[in-house]
């Protein structure tokens, strides 16, 4: 048992949208994420997925609506809900979500990460 520093785990990388697992718990990772730009529309059937903004603005696209988020808001996509991420600049998150969830989701592409580094 140790504590987690997020800020040099998020030093530990410079790729966006690629996770790093920080964390484990109850079936759940915790992942930290950079997100630059457009990502792609994607649903993830049977997983619930939490953005916490930790540093910088994240904009996401739902079929209806559009969700503005800056540091220290979340916003829980739920299960079978298309979305797209999108920043116009560097974005730091945290993420919860089950082991299972695929990052892009029901799209293979080339964000596709299946199996998130450890930092």
């Amino acid at each position: 048992m140790q504590k987690v520093s997020l800020a040099p785990k998020l030093r530990q990388f410079s790729e966006r949208w690629s996770p790093r697992i920080v964390g484990e718990l109850n079936g759940q990772q915790i992942k930290v994420a950079k997100l630059e730009g457009d990502f792609v529309w994607h649903h993830h059937a049977d997983e619930d997925e939490l953005f916490l903004v930790l540093r910088g603005h994240l904009t996401i696209h739902l079929r209806d609506r559009v969700i503005e988020l800056d540091p220290g808001e979340f916003f829980i996509v739920p299960r079978g809900i298309e979305h797209k991420p999108v920043t116009q600049e560097e974005v730091h998150v945290l993420l919860i979500e089950p082991v299972s969830t695929l990052n892009t989701g029901n799209v293979r592409n080339e964000f596709t990460v299946d199996s998130p580094e450890r930092v």
